[in-house]
């Protein structure tokens, strides 16, 4: 039994998908789903002091233990390995994430540096697309003329209106953050620099009014907005989230942006859970872990090396998203044979059969990973969101299927 030095209680070798028999899967006939999507935590601090952080205030403070920043020998083999899993699998494209902490701490020659270095090693066969995920306190012309060179696209972390935004996202002596990020939200979604501009990224606040939350983000003309639901789990659940609660106030919020956005004379922005929704429920399949059985094809590199799994697990429990991998001795399709790579990839086999009993499993997926997870069981349990999802989207197939019904027929 390995002990939570965070006090959530003890996770033990039972835990689901600890039990998970890779071998025997794959004598199923399971074969792993390759990495497309590489997030590297190139700086491991922030110049922020978000009071909700995963990263920071969380369960998981691996964070104290790591350098600042990944060192040139880990930068160097991370891009050697991202070549070799490319070559492994013949893809033609992948995706390089910059995240932290705030990656910009490390300054725009490094970040320069790093996707040059990344794209040298993948070679021309391969493309390789480069992003960077940022609170926007620091983005400035500099960068951003930077970035062009790069075609690096930026995403910005964003809460909404100034009352709403500075409750949480605020630097260390208290002072919101507001301001400075609609002053970098300026430049970036000006013609000039437009084309760099990836989206904004919105966590819900059931505190917040949804509708005004939506039009202040819409204020800065962007191209997709992702909202996504505070983590937590069925063992630390997320504000205003009773677990032995049939109530859904998430779902009630989202639902409240959905009519607006929805019921807009003309589209005025991606929303990207209510389109994945919308495309799943027409039997599409989905493009994100939130909703859906897509299996994961993202991996994460820790500033010291370390190979793991999304970082939203470190709000279950300290050392969650580990798989004991690294880059200097270990590839990436070493990951993909880890049980806990492995578990987020088998689709419906990972669910509970709580979710397989409901009628939206499909679409649903079982919600987010991360936010599955109860302390003895582990992640093989429904969404500690479960009334919301299911609230949500049993709303928007009604919005939709009456719409549908509504269309004029045509003759054959």
């Amino acid at each position: 039994m390995a002990v939570d030095v965070t006090g959530s209680g003890p996770v033990t070798t039972a835990e689901w998908p600890a039990t998970l028999d890779i071998e025997s899967v794959i004598a199923t006939g399971w074969r792993p789903t390759p990495f497309r999507q590489f997030v590297l935590k190139v700086h491991s601090r922030c110049n922020l002091a978000c009071d909700y952080c995963y990263v920071y205030t969380l369960a998981d403070q691996s964070w104290r233990s790591r350098p600042m920043s990944m060192a040139p020998d880990v930068l160097r083999a991370t891009a050697s390995r991202i070549a070799e899993h490319a070559r492994a699998h013949e893809l033609d494209r992948v995706q390089v994430i910059f995240h932290g902490g705030e990656p910009l701490l490390v300054g725009r020659r490094y970040l320069s540096e790093a996707a040059a270095l990344i794209r040298d090693a993948a070679g021309p066969a391969v493309r390789v697309d480069v992003g960077l995920q940022s609170n926007g306190v620091l983005l400035d012309e500099a960068a951003l003329h930077a970035f062009h060179s790069l075609g690096m696209s930026v995403g910005i972390s964003l809460d909404g209106y100034a009352a709403g935004h500075d409750r949480h996202r605020r630097y260390g002596n208290g002072h919101g953050s507001h301001a400075d990020v609609v002053r970098a939200l300026d430049l970036l979604a000006s013609p000039e620099h437009r084309d760099l501009y990836a989206g904004l990224l919105c966590t819900v606040d059931l505190a917040n009014d949804p509708v005004r939350t939506y039009e202040a983000l819409l204020e800065h003309e962007p191209p997709a907005i992702d909202l996504l639901l505070p983590h937590g789990t069925w063992s630390s659940p997320p504000p205003g989230r009773r677990p032995d609660s049939g109530d859904a106030p998430y779902g009630d919020w989202l639902i409240a942006v959905f009519d607006r956005w929805y019921g807009a004379a003309a589209r005025e922005t991606r929303i990207r859970l209510f389109e994945e929704i919308m495309h799943l429920l027409l039997g599409g399949s989905s493009a994100t872990e939130a909703v859906g059985l897509t299996p994961t094809s993202v991996v994460v590199v820790e500033t010291d090396g370390g190979i793991e799994q999304t970082d939203a697990l470190k709000s279950a429990y300290h050392g969650a998203p580990e798989t004991g991998l690294h880059v200097l001795r270990d590839s990436f399709d070493a990951a993909l044979r880890t049980p806990q790579i492995a578990a987020r990839q088998l689709g419906v086999d990972a669910l509970a059969d709580t979710c397989r009993r409901c009628p939206v499993w499909r679409v649903c997926g079982g919600g987010l990973y991360p936010h599955r997870y109860r302390a003895g069981s582990g992640f093989r349990n429904p969404s500690v969101y479960c009334p919301d999802l299911l609230h949500l989207i049993t709303h928007i197939r009604n919005r939709v299927t009456d719409d549908i019904r509504a269309l004029p027929r045509t003759s054959g």
